[in-house]
């Protein structure tokens, strides 16, 4: 015997799972079986209605993707496009006197925001109305290297100088 707070909760959720979720522009036709494409529309902008302040509209937003640590051997969180405010030459910034740390009444400077894709991210800041701008990533060249280069012979100078 379940309470009612379970029943619908659960019906709730198996009608969350059930519609199909879309993340790509591609639609299946189940009657026919082929791919067909759907029709991109024309970005229409909220910033009518999302009732943000005006300073916000008139924000640059910078969109990247992170590096990874110099540190640090793995990837993780390099793989996500990043959105991010600019910060503000006149944010009213002072020194915290308990810690020293650096304090702003800019509430947006801390804000970020994850996308898959480099055309997720524009697309979002072309909906809000922000003014933005694409830093690529620089991608890392892969030289190969092999222990036995160190002893090859190579008719220049010599790379290792012994002083003993």
């Amino acid at each position: 015997m379940s309470s009612p707070l379970v029943t619908r909760t659960a019906l709730l959720c198996r009608a969350s799972f059930a519609k199909p979720a879309v993340f790509s522009t591609v639609r299946f036709s189940s009657s026919l079986k082929d791919v067909q494409p759907v029709e991109v529309q024309p970005v229409l902008s909220v910033e009518n209605l999302s009732g943000a302040a005006e300073e916000l509209l008139d924000r640059n937003v910078r969109i990247f993707r992170p590096a990874r640590t110099p540190t640090q051997q793995g990837k993780n969180g390099t793989r996500m496009w990043r959105i991010d405010f600019d910060i503000i030459e006149d944010g009213n910034r002072w020194e915290n006197p308990l810690m020293g740390w650096a304090s702003s009444s800019d509430y947006q400077q801390a804000l970020t925001m994850k996308f898959f894709t480099k055309d997720d991210a524009i697309h979002f800041a072309e909906k809000q109305g922000w003014n933005y701008y694409v830093q690529e990533p620089k991608e890392p060249k892969f030289v190969k290297k092999a222990y036995g280069d160190n002893y090859k012979y190579s008719p220049g100078k010599l790379r290792m100088i012994k002083t003993k």
